[in-house]
């Protein structure tokens, strides 16, 4: 009985591998006439998606045989364009520039033009004009939220090592109202804030002291120094170079005017340091590089640590007062006229 069972099984998988081998004949001739279809460019009627495509893999490799004929077509314009304009020389017509969200932006009435009578005497005028007039310098008192995790630490050490002047300070459930006092009466002209989320920070409250006015950002994409690749020795005690970016508006300006203060007016270039503050579509990216001289056109740049991203979200007159505080400036989130080509830096 044993015997006849292995017989009658091994019949079936006979059978059922000649009943398969046309199947598969079949498949291939599909495969084969849909290839040579693709390649005479004639495969699919125009209203045709490959979405609708059922079998996975095929739809898959209809989609990359697509994606590689549109890059050739793309490549082969190119070169066309390319003959075009070397033929015509000089009577060529002008490139044409590739729209982005920075070119489209729309015109902010609040544009600053610095030779603008008005601006001057704000500026002569604001919080600010004190260490413009270089009758303060500033020194900077750094502090963190309530019990802070490691990452928070760290970060606030490196930003101490970055900023001359500046001292590190962890309160243990003192308010921010008793550490203003303080501050003023010690001589600082800037407290800046760490909070934290998970362990990880993600705001940064900066109070100009004594009158303000005091700005809170939300911080995204910390790398601390460790974190970041091929990155240089850490920085020195010299006063480095500032660089602000894109501050065009007036509430750019005075945010730019903020972090200008945070440094000492005479930086030492001796040690090719330098901090850059670059707003783009309302970001502010910060990087703090060193760079060094390789010839009269070359220039080497080391990137020394840390770097984050900041993103307005408020600016308060006067100190950081969270209940009774007057608001210049707040970041709504769904405004009835807010668009991706609007921004307010």
């Amino acid at each position: 009985n044993w015997t006849g069972k292995k017989r009658k099984t091994k019949k079936l998988k006979q059978k059922i591998k000649t009943d398969e081998a046309p199947v598969q004949e079949m498949e291939q001739a599909e495969i084969e006439v849909t290839e040579n279809k693709s390649e005479s460019g004639a495969c699919f009627p125009p209203t045709f998606s490959v979405s609708e495509i059922k079998n996975k893999q095929r739809r898959h490799a209809m989609f990359l045989k697509l994606k590689e004929e549109k890059r050739k077509q793309k490549l082969e314009l190119k070169k066309k364009k390319k003959k075009e304009r070397k033929a015509l020389g000089d009577q060529a017509p002008p490139k044409e520039v590739p729209k982005t969200i920075e070119n489209q932006r729309i015109y902010d009435e609040t544009t600053v033009n610095p030779e603008d009578e008005e601006v001057a005497f704000d500026e002569g005028t604001d919080e600010f004009s004190a260490y413009f007039n270089r009758l303060t310098n500033p020194k900077v008192l750094i502090t963190t939220s309530d019990r802070p995790r490691g990452r928070t630490v760290r970060f606030c050490e490196q930003l101490a090592t970055m900023i001359p002047h500046a001292h590190v300070y962890y309160r243990r459930g003192l308010a921010l109202k008793r550490v203003i006092p303080q501050c003023i009466s010690r001589g600082f002209t800037y407290l800046m804030v760490i909070n934290e989320d998970r362990k990880v920070p993600n705001g940064l409250v900066l109070c100009h002291l004594p009158d303000g006015p005091t700005a809170h950002f939300k911080v995204s994409s910390v790398r601390l120094r460790k974190e970041m690749k091929r990155r240089g020795k850490d920085p020195t005690e010299h006063v480095p170079e500032v660089i602000l970016n894109n501050f065009t508006t007036r509430l750019g300006h005075s945010i730019g005017r903020m972090f200008a203060a945070l440094f000492p007016h005479d930086p030492q270039f001796v040690g090719r340091q330098v901090a850059t503050f670059h707003n783009q579509r309302d970001f502010i990216f910060f990087r703090f590089h060193r760079y060094i001289f390789k010839n009269e056109k070359k220039v080497g740049i080391q990137e020394l640590g840390p770097r984050f991203t900041l993103k307005l979200r408020s600016l308060q007159k006067g100190t950081f007062d969270s209940k009774f505080g007057e608001y210049e400036w707040v970041h709504k989130r769904h405004e009835m006229d807010s668009s991706r080509r609007k921004f307010h830096l």
